[in-house]
């Protein structure tokens, strides 16, 4: 709500017109002299008025009609055509351009900083990308073509008034004017709560979307009612910032009735005085009539596309500050390609915080060689995680040094360098749609051969053929149609068929039951061999082959070796592991005898290498 109040810098959002309006330069081009064409012959009807009245029924000039009608009828040809013409040049040009800056603005934000979504809300992204581009069609398609149309029309009308009645025009332009006024300060006031409604929609649109997504926690947690209140909250002040717009909506509308009213008192005083004294004509008079209502149209239409022109510069602004914003990735032109990789990974005595003056990370260093698998152990918030972001490239420490075959991680094209990563992750996101495409997700492009013995290393192959549309199967929204297991090993072939060369296994295991994580131990091996991996372990039996173990507490790295190095020391390690495994324990041990090293043999029965990743 606080971005939604901040003031719109004009300076900004004009830039960012400019940009669209240069862009579309050919249609306006075009569109200009079909409204100034459009207007004109919307004049030549009400204009044929007075001759009709004054010459031809006044006058018995029948000859006239002929004529008359013929300019009537092809001046509305005239306008239909133009009409057709602006619509097809200038509403289709603005919905291309609606289109296109949606594209950029979506291809902007996905290049953005994974900081930057931690720190924003999914539904304002989304109203950013949908509501506030909707308006640039007030800028290239018809709004500002009318806008200056109208201007001309009013011109036009106003000199016409002037030369039929000077005096009546001066009293009923200085009622316009305050109409006109009055009109704009109304905008001006439902102008704020129009903007607020975009945030309100944006924050209802974004809980609906995280009750819905998330409605098994919903419902085991018997919150059905704590959502429906939420969103009833969200709901109800959506309605009152509707009517209030209806309200100020509803006010104009009752002042424009006022003003037609007065103009027409008006008109019928000073009119009929004149037609009196001669000073006018029925058909001047009849021809004023319809000249004023060509005046106030205009008046009416300048204040409202006024204020959508403002709804766009301020949706500008709020787009042009998304876009000045860097992307990850928008040095990579000046930085180092990345071809192929080793996969030897280095910390230098690095340093990482999220918030100033509160380290996460805090001098770790340590060096994963290629091909090696180094496991990450430590209790929640001790920095695995983040010291597994800095890899990815998602954050970069403070101070300090990440290196990938002895380059500054900073230093490489970072699109180029990702494409040798490959991830497992403990809660794995899978898309809504096929299972085929949420595999090949990985690699754009695969053959389903390719497909095919990804899934069958990672043993998908076996519940995929079970299910009647077998790869084409659509797995949900998030792969809810999907075990926690399926969707384990789905994750787990989309990795596969990556071939990374760095490989991050969160828990790779965790949704896994014993019989299914017996299937994939020998996939995730061959999937381990030629590769550099990291592992966040809880169960730690699942790391007994990693090459290194760090602990991590506090953001520092207390200890570090093999898993029988560390049993060894009885340190942070040891103690995680016994209070883990007592139970497992107790099954090899007598309950009176001590855990010593002596027995470490026995121990490693519940953790043999051949149990583990």
């Amino acid at each position: 709500m606080a971005e939604e109040k901040r003031k719109t810098d004009y300076n900004n959002a004009w830039a960012e017109a400019r940009e669209l309006i240069w862009a579309h330069r050919k249609q306006l081009a075009i569109g200009f002299p079909l409204m100034v064409i459009n207007q004109f012959a919307a004049l030549v009807l009400p204009a044929s008025a007075k001759f009709l009245i004054d010459d031809v029924i006044g006058k018995h000039m029948v000859g006239l009609l002929p004529y008359l009608a013929a300019a009537a009828g092809a001046a509305t040809l005239v306008q239909a055509a133009t009409s057709f013409g602006l619509s097809q040049v200038m509403s289709i040009a603005a919905q291309r351009a609606i289109a296109d800056m949606r594209k950029k603005l979506q291809a902007h934000i996905l290049r953005l900083p994974v900081a930057y979504f931690d720190s924003t809300q999914s539904g304002i992204l989304i109203a950013r990308v949908m509501n506030d581009a909707e308006g640039i069609r007030n800028l290239v398609g018809t709004g500002l073509v009318q806008l200056v149309g109208g201007l001309i029309t009013a011109i036009v009308a106003l000199g016409v008034l002037f030369w039929l009645n000077w005096q009546m025009t001066t009293i009923t332009l200085v009622i316009l004017l305050a109409f006109g006024g009055g009109m704009a300060v109304a905008f001006k006031r439902l102008r704020p709560i129009f903007r607020q409604r975009n945030a309100i929609t944006a924050e209802v649109t974004g809980r609906l979307a995280q009750a819905m997504g998330g409605v098994r926690i919903v419902k085991t947690y018997v919150a059905e009612r704590r959502e429906e209140k939420t969103f009833a909250v969200g709901i109800h002040k959506l309605f009152r910032n509707i009517a209030s717009t209806l309200t100020g909506i509803s006010a104009v509308t009752a002042f424009s009735t006022m003003i037609i009213g007065v103009v027409g008192v008006i008109m019928i005083i000073f009119g009929g005085r004149a037609i009196l004294a001669g000073q006018m004509t029925l058909g001047d008079f009849i021809m004023y009539v319809f000249f004023v209502g060509l005046l106030a149209a205009p008046l009416i239409q300048i204040a409202s596309i006024g204020t959508q022109i403002s709804e766009a510069f301020a949706g500008l602004d709020r787009i042009r500050e998304i876009r000045r914003m860097a992307t990850e990735d928008e040095n990579d032109n000046v930085h180092g390609d990345v071809p192929s990789l080793v996969g030897d990974v280095r910390f230098d005595h690095v340093w990482f915080e999220y918030k100033p003056d509160t380290p996460v990370l805090r001098d770790v260093s340590f060096h994963a060689p290629a091909g090696s698998t180094t496991a990450l152990v430590g209790s929640s918030g001790s920095g695995k995680s983040t010291l597994i972001s800095l890899i990815m490239a998602f954050n970069h420490p403070q101070t300090g040094t990440v290196t990938i075959d002895n380059r500054p991680l900073e230093s490489l094209k970072l699109r180029q360098y990702r494409s040798h990563l490959g991830v497992v992750l403990q809660d794995n996101f899978l898309f809504d749609g096929t299972v085929g495409e949420n595999i090949a997700f990985s690699k754009p492009g695969a053959t389903m051969e390719e497909i095919r013995d990804a899934s069958r290393i990672a043993h998908c192959d076996e519940f995929i053929s079970e299910f009647e549309l077998g790869y084409d199967t659509i797995v949900g929204e998030r792969g809810v149609r999907l075990s926690g297991g399926q969707r384990q090993r789905v994750a787990i072939a989309r990795a596969i068929l990556a071939d990374p060369k760095i490989l991050i296994l969160d828990e790779a295991t965790s949704s896994l039951d014993s019989e299914s994580e017996a299937l994939i131990r020998d996939g995730l091996r061959s999937l381990r061999t030629g590769r550099t991996t990291f592992v966040i372990a809880h169960r730690l039996s699942t790391i007994a082959s990693a090459n290194q173990i760090l602990v991590l507490e506090n953001g520092e790295i207390v200890e570090r070796g093999t898993q029988p190095e560390l049993l060894r020391l009885g340190g942070r390690y040891r103690q995680l592991y016994d209070t883990q495994y007592r139970a497992e324990q107790d099954q090899f041990i007598n309950p009176g005898e001590d855990f010593t090293p002596e027995v470490k043999d026995t121990v490693k029965v519940s953790a043999r290498p051949d149990s583990s990743l």
